[in-house]
C-alpha cells in the first residue's frame, strides 16, 4: 500500500519531469502520456496526482514563487542572526540562493518565461503577489547595504539582477566554467551591479 511519503515522491517526479518536458517542448507540445512514460506510470495514472496539465504547470510556477519567498525570508532571518557579517552577510545569502534556484532549476525558469500567461487568472496572479513580495524583500537588503540607493533604483537594480542570475538557461554551450565556477561569477557580477548602482547615486 503506498504511504504519502510515496505519494509526495512520485507528486515530485512527475513535476520535475513535466518542468523539463515543458521547458524543451513547450506546454502544448506534452502530453499526458509523454508525462506518464518519463516516470514510468501510464499517462491517466497522472489523474490520481494531478487533474492535468494545467494543474502542474500552476503548482510548478506558484510553487517556486513560494519556494524563493520563503527561502528568501529564511536566509534573512538565519544570516541576519550572525552579528560577524552585517547586511553584506545577508545580501550574499540572498544572492547564493538565488543562484542555487537558478542553476538547478532551470526549466522553470523557461516556464517562467513562456508559459506563465497560459495560467488562470488567480493562479498568474498569485504569482506576481509572491515575487513582489521577494522583490520588497531584496530590495530592503540591498537598501541595508546600500543606503544612499533611494527605493526607485534599488528596485529597478533588483529587477537587472534577477535578469543577469535568471540567464542561466542560455548557458548550456560548451566551455563554460563548471558550477562552483559559474556561481561564483554570477555572484561577483550580482554584487557589482548592486554597487554600481550605488555609485551611480552617489553621483547623481
Amino acid at each position: 500500500m503506498a504511504t504519502r511519503t510515496d505519494a509526495s515522491t512520485r507528486r515530485e517526479q512527475i513535476l520535475k519531469e513535466a518542468a523539463r518536458l515543458f521547458a524543451e517542448r513547450g506546454f502544448h507540445g506534452v502530453g499526458v502520456d509523454e508525462i506518464g512514460a518519463a516516470v514510468g506510470i501510464s499517462g491517466p495514472g497522472l489523474y490520481r496526482h494531478f487533474p492535468g496539465k494545467d494543474a502542474m504547470l500552476a503548482e510548478l510556477l506558484v510553487g517556486i514563487s513560494g519556494q524563493l519567498l520563503t527561502g528568501g525570508r529564511r536566509r534573512v532571518a538565519e544570516a541576519g542572526a550572525g552579528a560577524a557579517g552585517g547586511p553584506g552577510a545577508v545580501l550574499d545569502s540572498l544572492i547564493e540562493g538565488h543562484i542555487d534556484f537558478a542553476l538547478d532549476d532551470r526549466p522553470l525558469i523557461t516556464l517562467h518565461d513562456r508559459e506563465l500567461d497560459r495560467l488562470r487568472d488567480s493562479d498568474r496572479k498569485l504569482v506576481r503577489q509572491l515575487q513582489r513580495q521577494y522583490v520588497e524583500l531584496w530590495v530592503e537588503v540591498v537598501r541595508d547595504v546600500h543606503p544612499e540607493l533611494a527605493e526607485p533604483p534599488a528596485r529597478a537594480a533588483v529587477h537587472a539582477v534577477f535578469g543577469l542570475l535568471n540567464s542561466t538557461p542560455h548557458l548550456s554551450r560548451p566551455k563554460l566554467p563548471g558550477r562552483t565556477a559559474t556561481a561564483a561569477l554570477l555572484h561577483a557580477m550580482a554584487r557589482g551591479a548592486f554597487a554600481s548602482a550605488a555609485e551611480a547615486a552617489a553621483k547623481a
